[in-house]
């Protein structure tokens, strides 16, 4: 049995998509963090079969809603003195920039530095956002190129 201690001040993030749960886990830089982290794959769910859980024994400032972009489902406990003392539910976000970059080679985001990439929620039933300047279609979750490649 698998056994991660309880956390006493940080975060829980929970019900993540099976399989998503590295990408969130990295693209918070939590591979390279100072204190604990933990990432859990494929933990029976009830909900969903399996999931992904991120525990992180640090409080430390989320944009939630890139959480929301990449998947919607995601629970974000707040913990203190090992208690939950809030849970922020995300949902998709209306807008989404800087964070990743434009699939679409032809984009102005590409090969102009000092346009920065911005997405727009255009089918929240589908999740489908659309590129600001290109409009080339993008569905929320899908793998992206990470903003860090931007500079």
């Amino acid at each position: 049995m698998l056994n991660v201690d309880t956390i006493k001040n940080g975060l829980v993030i929970d019900h993540i998509r099976a399989g998503s749960g590295w990408r969130i886990f990295q693209w918070l830089g939590l591979d390279k963090a100072p204190f604990c982290a933990a990432l859990i794959m494929n933990v029976p769910s009830k909900k969903s079969g399996k999931k992904d859980l991120i525990k992180i024994d640090n409080i430390m400032n989320i944009d939630f809603s890139v959480l929301g972009f990449i998947d919607p489902d995601i629970c974000v406990n707040i913990i203190q003195d090992e208690k939950i003392v809030k849970k922020i539910n995300m949902e998709l976000p209306t807008r989404v920039q800087s964070v990743f970059r434009c699939k679409n080679p032809r984009c102005i985001t590409i090969s102009e530095q000092y346009v920065t990439p911005t997405f727009l929620l255009v089918d929240k039933k589908n999740a489908l956002y659309r590129c600001e300047y290109c409009d080339t279609l993008y569905k929320a979750g899908e793998d992206a190129r990470p903003a860090e490649s931007l500079s």
